[in-house]
């Protein structure tokens, strides 16, 4: 059977500040329907890595390829627009207006019809019903009507991930999605994702620290030490490897280990 090509792909993607590489030569596919945790130390460059893919950054080198084709120049938006969507990097809510408007408005940008800050709802049926659709899948459809800065920080989370869901991308980034929430919180947010991962057509990334919150959603690890990719697979056995108990969980390696450059 020939096996379906990655979603997402990034080829020897690098990017230097002065003298300094922060991410060197990262080598890297994402199937299709598969969430992927990125992890290792602060530092490691995972953060910047993320926005190599997302465009937030310009590479020195290297290459990015959705769905094959080459994205590599493409600012944000455009990126966006190919199917890469990225939470939890920007609040970009309006807290204002109304749950949801916010996610209306999304839907509406999506569907080219500008933005109307004054136009009803109900005006634009399909719109509306599609803004629905996705509070209903985010679990907020019934604070459809609260206005945003009254929603606790974690229903604003949620809102969050509503938003990047409206613009129906195939790529899903959480930069630490569980960063500065409170304990009930964040079983809420993980609970999202798990959703989110049961639709086999979607490709997930993720950063985070966590390493319960990587056991029981990644499919696969990619560790990150020093900007450069360390290890890559199953959790269960690449947490065990000499090179992440150093990198990342900062233990030295067991007794009558190799020594590694």
């Amino acid at each position: 059977m020939t096996r379906e090509p990655p979603v997402l792909a990034t080829q020897d993607l690098t990017i230097r500040f002065g003298g300094h590489v922060a991410v060197d030569a990262v080598s890297c596919a994402f199937d299709r329907g598969t969430l992927t945790a990125i992890v290792g130390p602060n530092g490691a460059g995972k953060t910047t890595y993320f926005n190599l893919i997302s465009g937030q950054l310009t590479a020195s080198a290297g290459r990015v390829h959705l769905n094959a084709e080459d994205i590599t120049r493409l600012g944000p938006a455009a990126r966006c627009d190919r199917g890469i969507g990225r939470a939890f990097q920007l609040t970009s809510l309006f807290p204002s207006l109304s749950v949801r408007e916010n996610v209306r408005l999304v839907v509406q940008s999506r569907a080219r019809r500008g933005f109307d800050l004054f136009s009803r709802a109900d005006s634009h049926v399909e719109l509306a019903e599609r803004a629905e659709h996705v509070l209903a899948e985010v679990r907020l459809a019934d604070k459809r009507d609260m206005t945003v800065s009254a929603l606790p920080h974690g229903d604003q989370r949620k809102l969050e991930v509503a938003m990047m869901i409206a613009l129906a991308p195939q790529v899903l980034m959480f930069d630490e999605p569980t960063a500065g929430m409170s304990v009930d919180e964040v079983p809420v947010i993980l609970d999202l994702i798990r959703d989110l991962k049961a639709d086999h057509d979607r490709t997930i990334l993720l950063v985070e620290h966590k390493m319960d919150v990587i056991r029981s959603l990644a499919d696969r690890i990619v560790v990150l030490h020093n900007g450069t990719l360390v290890a890559e697979g199953d959790p269960g056995e690449v947490m065990k490897m000499d090179v992440v108990q150093e990198a990342y969980l900062g233990r030295a390696p067991a007794a009558g280990a190799e020594a590694r450059p």
